[in-house]
C-alpha cells in the first residue's frame, strides 16, 4: 500500500498560511472606508461603529486561546476548517444586519472563528520547521498577510463606491469563501496523531501561571501587547479622523491606508534579510522605538492643530513599520 506523502513547507504552503493569516486584516480594512456610512444608516453613534472593531478583537484572542489547545489535541486541519467555515457563515450574514447590535454580535463570531487563521497559520508553519527557517517562515507569512491591509481597504473602497457598506462586506464575504477553499485545497494535516497533547483541554492552562513568572516572557508580551494596541487605536479612529476632520472620501481614505499598510509589507522584507544577521532583538527594539516615536508625534500635532491629510499619512507609515517589526 501507498503511503501517504509527509507534508512539507512548501513555497505554496507559506503562501496559502499568508493568505489564511490575513482573515484579521481583511475583516477590519475591508469595511474602514465604510465606517461613517454605517454609523449614518444603522443610526449609530461612531464610539458603536467602533465597538464592533473592538468586539472583532476580543473574539481573535479568545478564539487563539480556544482553538490553539483544541488543535493541539484535534489536528490543525480539521479545526481550521470548521472555523472557516464559521467565519465565512458570518461573514454572509453581516452584509444583511438590520441593527448595529446585530452587527456587533456577528463580528465577535467572526473575531473567534477567524482567530483560527492567525494562530494556526503560525502553528502550520511551527509544526513544519524549526531554528531561524521557522523565524524566515514566520516572517514570510507576515509578509503576505501584510498584503492585506493593502488590498482590503482597496477593495472595500471600491465596493464601497458601487455598492455602498453592505457591497463592502458582501465582498468580505466572498473572499472568506475563497479563504475556505483555498485551505481545503492545498492544506493537510501537519500535527499527526502521536505528535498530539493528552489529557484535558484545562491541563493545557496549567503552565501559564509558570510562564507568567518568566520575566523575559512577560516584557515581551508587554511590547507586543502596547504595540499592537497603538496600531488598533490608530485603524479604529482613521476613518473618522481623515473623513469627518481631514476631509478625505471614502476611496480617499482607502488610498491613504492602503499607503501606511505598505509598511507592514516593507518592514517584514526587511526581517527577513536582517533577522539571521543581527538577530529579532535588536530587530525589536527598532520597532517599539518607532511605535513609540510615531505616537508622540500624533500627539504632538494634534495638540500643536498642526495635523494635515500628508503628516496623518506620514506618521502611520511609521507606526505601522513599527508594528510590523515587533510583530
Amino acid at each position: 500500500m501507498t503511503q501517504p506523502r509527509e507534508p512539507r513547507l512548501s513555497r505554496g504552503v507559506l503562501v496559502t498560511l499568508g493568505i489564511i493569516a490575513m482573515v484579521s486584516s481583511i475583516s477590519t480594512d475591508m469595511y474602514l472606508p465604510s465606517f461613517t456610512s454605517v454609523a449614518a444608516d444603522l443610526s449609530a453613534t461612531a464610539s458603536e461603529v467602533q465597538l464592533t472593531l473592538t468586539l472583532f478583537f476580543f473574539g481573535v484572542g479568545t478564539g487563539q486561546l480556544l482553538l490553539g489547545p483544541i488543535s493541539d489535541r484535534r489536528g490543525r486541519r480539521p479545526v481550521l476548517l470548521l472555523a472557516l467555515t464559521v467565519f465565512a457563515s458570518a461573514g454572509v450574514a453581516m452584509v444583511f444586519a438590520p441593527t448595529i447590535e446585530a452587527l456587533m454580535v456577528l463580528r465577535f463570531v467572526q473575531g473567534l472563528s477567524g482567530a483560527a487563521g492567525l494562530v494556526l497559520s503560525r502553528a502550520i508553519a511551527a509544526d513544519l520547521s524549526h531554528g531561524q527557517s521557522a523565524a524566515k517562515a514566520l516572517s514570510f507569512i507576515v509578509m503576505i498577510s501584510g498584503l492585506g491591509p493593502l488590498i482590503a481597504p482597496l477593495l472595500g473602497g471600491i465596493a464601497h463606491e458601487w455598492w455602498g457598506w453592505r457591497g463592502a462586506l458582501a465582498t468580505l464575504a466572498s473572499v472568506s469563501i475563497m479563504m475556505l477553499l483555498l485551505a481545503f485545497t492545498v492544506l493537510r494535516e501537519s500535527h499527526p496523531p502521536q505528535a498530539r497533547a493528552s489529557g484535558s483541554l484545562l491541563s493545557t492552562y496549567r503552565p501559564v501561571a509558570r510562564i507568567m513568572r518568566d520575566g523575559r516572557f512577560v516584557a515581551l508580551a508587554i511590547g507586543f501587547a502596547l504595540s499592537f494596541a497603538g496600531a488598533m487605536s490608530y485603524i479604529a479612529a482613521a476613518p473618522f479622523v481623515t473623513q469627518r476632520v481631514l476631509g478625505m472620501s471614502p476611496l480617499g481614505f482607502a488610498l491613504s491606508f492602503a499607503v501606511s499598510a505598505s509598511a507592514m509589507v516593507l518592514a517584514n522584507l526587511v526581517n527577513i534579510r536582517l533577522v539571521s544577521r543581527i538577530g529579532p532583538p535588536r530587530l525589536l527594539a527598532t520597532g517599539i522605538a518607532l511605535v513609540l516615536g510615531s505616537g508622540l508625534a500624533f500627539l504632538l500635532q494634534t495638540l500643536l492643530g498642526v495635523l494635515t491629510p500628508a503628516g496623518f499619512i506620514i506618521t502611520a507609515f511609521v507606526l505601522t513599520a513599527g508594528s510590523g517589526f515587533v510583530l
